[in-house]
């Protein structure tokens, strides 16, 4: 008798150790996409009425949609440096977009982003991910800046860029309604081979079925993936479909931005579709959905939010972001809008590595915290700690706005935005005023001294870039 109670209990052991290993192993596939220059407001699902975006608002209705999600710059080359890494860009010298060398070192930045730099691709890579980066990259390669490392030297095993990256990329044709073609960015190909040509309406889905391609091959090898598909879109200039340009050029900058959002939408239904098909993805796959910055003046919309693209206002810096997983998020939050968590786009590395059970490198802090149970809707903590921001150094005065402010930091429920020496401070009650209209720091003295010596110290903590 107690010899077959042993071998019960044996069998037992060893079926839960081999259920725990195999769920220890499927480890979750993770699909970040990083829209373009796209406003708070833009989604139809986010308040947006000129246009329906249906394929992406029924992923975020499946989701989880974030109302208080904060990209870290109001640009693109830092914002994809700091949502890559989990760190501020301005610790790798990154405030602005990166162009030609000489334009660089004018305003005190990198020609790219150092390889050593805290990658989540990389840190995923070394735990058994294959990686794969489809799109924009921004992050070094650009104009004259021919030299920059190979997007595959960051921790991806595969990618395709435009021409802002190093290594194969999908160059922009452009036709208008009288037929003529054109090339946009054609000095693109002394940054290396191999480069296909193709319409600029349809690179988007370029991207997406290569990374479907790469999707489809780490699925039959069961190895699980980390895809970044980055598109150009919805950024200018804007290029709609061939057969919609006419009568969206008749609407102006505007009409033209909405057909280039309401064809974006469209491909994407290609890779949405993909997944929700396939079981073994559609359980076992996570996808997080924001844009880099906010609009640009006169196209996209950020809603009752103040200011646009390279603005530390909330419509700057402020992103609709959501998630959706059916196999992760928690039942009773999928389909739920969370206004209440401060989240931002820093958080987004260290809880991924929560999420794939991956190490982070070795003595690297990073700036953002693990929100991994509020972005799985478990529980709605917020990111505790202040978050900074430096405006990009050539834009003090830009969409017409003069006398921009040089710093914002975001604490708890306030605001405060303020010059490099802390002088005319402006502090608002984001959640009462989102739309920054009530500047209150002379009814809150401490916290606008406060918080303005946060921001000006931080500032002062940053790495300063050694001039070549």
């Amino acid at each position: 008798m107690n010899k077959i109670l042993l071998l019960s209990f044996s069998l037992f052991f060893l079926f839960t150790l081999g259920c725990s290993k195999t769920k220890i192993e499927k480890k979750p596939n993770i699909i970040l996409i990083f829209i373009d220059d796209m406003g708070w407001a833009d989604l139809s699902c986010f308040g947006n009425t000129d246009v329906q975006t249906p394929n992406i608002d029924k992923l975020a209705s499946e989701g989880i949609a974030f109302e208080q999600f904060y990209v870290n710059s109001p640009i693109c080359s830092p914002s994809r440096v700091a949502i890559s890494t989990g760190t501020y860009p301005q610790r790798w010298n990154i405030t602005s977009y990166l162009a030609r060398r000489e334009l660089n070192q004018e305003r005190g930045i990198a020609n790219w982003l150092d390889p050593s730099a805290p990658m989540l691709a990389r840190s995923l890579h070394e735990a058994g991910y294959t990686t794969g980066h489809f799109g924009k990259w921004h992050m070094g390669g650009q104009r004259d800046v021919t030299n920059a490392p190979q997007i595959t030297e960051y921790g991806f095993d595969e990618s395709l860029t435009n021409f802002e990256g190093m290594g194969a990329k999908l160059l922009p044709l452009t036709i208008d309604e009288t037929g003529k073609v054109g090339r946009i960015w054609e000095g693109a190909e002394i940054l290396g081979e191999p480069f296909t040509w193709m319409q600029r309406s349809e690179i988007t889905t370029g991207f997406i079925d290569a990374a479907i391609q790469f999707m489809e091959k780490a699925d039959s090898t069961q190895k699980p993936f980390y895809v970044n598909i980055w598109p150009d879109d919805v950024h200018s200039p804007y290029w709609p479909p061939y057969e919609e340009y006419g009568v969206a050029k008749e609407a102006g900058k505007r009409g033209l931005y909405l057909a280039v959002l309401e064809a974006m939408d469209k491909q994407f239904g290609k890779l949405f579709e993909y997944v929700q098909l396939n079981e073994r993805l559609r359980d076992n796959t996570l996808i997080l959905f924001c844009s880099d910055n906010g609009p640009e003046l006169g196209a996209g919309r950020a809603g009752e939010l103040k200011g646009y693209k390279t603005h530390l206002y909330e419509g700057g810096i402020r992103s609709s972001f959501f998630v959706w997983g059916p196999g992760f998020i928690d039942n009773n939050a999928a389909g739920t809008r969370n206004k209440e968590s401060l989240l931002s786009a820093i958080d987004i590395t260290p809880s991924l590595l929560e999420l794939a059970g991956a190490k982070a490198p070795e003595n690297i802090d990073f700036d953002g915290e693990n929100l991994l149970t509020t972005i799985l809707g478990e529980e709605k903590k917020s990111h505790s700690s202040p978050i900074f921001y430096s405006r990009p150094p050539d834009r003090k005065n830009y969409y017409g706005f003069e006398n921009l402010p040089d710093l914002a930091v975001r604490e708890n429920d306030w605001k405060l935005l303020c010059d490099y020496d802390g002088s005319r401070p402006e502090l608002y009650n984001i959640v009462n005023d989102p739309g920054e209209t009530k500047n209150m720091a002379e009814e809150h003295p401490e916290l606008t001294q406060s918080m303005t010596q946060k921001v000006v110290s931080w500032y002062k903590s940053m790495p300063v870039l050694e001039q070549e």
